[in-house]
């Protein structure tokens, strides 16, 4: 399976309801055809994803803000989430 056309089944999933068994055997079965190259990719883009979303939310929360202040809070508010054990 091509990064493309996993990236086209992907977004066929998403927009259905995974809640329903077929949907959510549908998502493990596009899991299970991956490479993990492939998986870490997405995982990757995923990720870049949640960033740029946090950053937009940041901007409207606070519009007066300027790009390094939003960067401060985005990296002060990160680190509330990071693991403080090891």
């Amino acid at each position: 399976m091509t990064l493309a056309s996993f990236a086209a089944t992907w977004r066929t999933i998403v927009s259905t309801d995974l809640k329903s068994i077929a949907a959510r055997q549908r998502y493990l079965d596009v899991l299970r055809r991956i490479t993990p190259a492939q998986r870490l990719a997405k995982a990757m883009e995923l990720s870049e994803l949640g960033k740029r979303l946090f950053l937009q939310g940041l901007h409207r929360r606070f519009p007066e803000a300027d790009d390094r202040q939003i960067h401060a809070l985005y990296l002060k508010r990160v680190a509330k989430c990071h693991k403080r054990n090891y």
